[in-house]
């Protein structure tokens, strides 16, 4: 996904229930390099993904500092999100399981290029347009991934009405987070690992505007991994 910002033009945040919500990827992992599937295993940041960390952090701290940060607490996020925490003067970071991966069932811990052939059903279900389709081993629909993200996202916005916060999270709940807020406007391409989107939420109706998507513009002193598995058969 390139770095650019959608039109945010003629919202109207004046009655100041408008939430910024700042969404972040997590940071590279070993298994993200060897676009080995993760979904719920925890895999942690590597070398490059932590430079990624304190880069974005930087970033994060010379904008408008955030009322609260939040983050699944699978550890590649957990430890993107302390990172920004401590360079961003933050006292702590909220975990929420809600913000977690994609469950990718059976596909989980296989390295993508061999999963076609090892797990074809599995595979199936994975790439599959069905938006009920259910991923055998226990994974998650995309419905079943879109309601328990956005549902978080409503209730961290009903918490921070008026205000900005952090979210960090991973790539195919990312790519449902923007779905939601910009249905018309499919999003096409990577969702790379600390880029920057920000969505605006009303507190009152609860409409979304997309006002930044995938943002990288701070990585540009650190290597970006262009075939890093996000969980989402876009960036595969």
């Amino acid at each position: 996904m390139s770095s650019s910002a959608s039109s945010a033009e003629g919202y109207d945040a004046a009655g100041g229930d408008v939430t910024e919500v700042v969404i972040v990827r997590h940071g590279e992992t070993s298994w993200n390099a060897s676009r080995i599937i993760q979904g719920h295993m925890d895999a942690e940041l590597n070398d490059i993904g932590r430079q990624q960390a304190v880069a974005v952090a930087h970033r994060l701290s010379k904008e408008v500092k955030p009322a609260a940060i939040y983050s699944s607490d699978l550890k590649r996020a957990a430890e993107t999100a302390q990172t920004i925490a401590r360079i961003c003067n933050l006292p702590n970071v909220v975990f929420d399981p809600a913000l977690r991966e994609r469950h990718i069932g059976d596909l989980q811990g296989m390295k993508f290029p061999d999963a076609a052939t090892e797990r074809p059903e599995a595979y199936k279900a994975f790439m599959s347009h069905k938006r009920n389709q259910q991923i055998p081993g226990g994974g998650e629909s995309l419905d079943q991934l879109s309601e328990r993200c956005v549902t978080c996202l409503y209730n961290i916005v009903e918490k921070h009405k008026g205000e900005r916060v952090i979210v960090v999270s991973h790539g195919g709940t990312i790519r449902e987070l923007y779905r939601h807020a910009s249905p018309t406007r499919p999003l096409h391409g990577k969702i790379h690992n600390t880029s920057v989107s920000v969505i605006l939420v009303s507190g009152t109706t609860g409409r979304c505007i997309v006002k930044m998507c995938g943002d990288i513009s701070h990585l540009q002193e650190t290597s970006v991994l262009e075939n890093a598995f996000g969980g989402d058969k876009t960036s595969a």
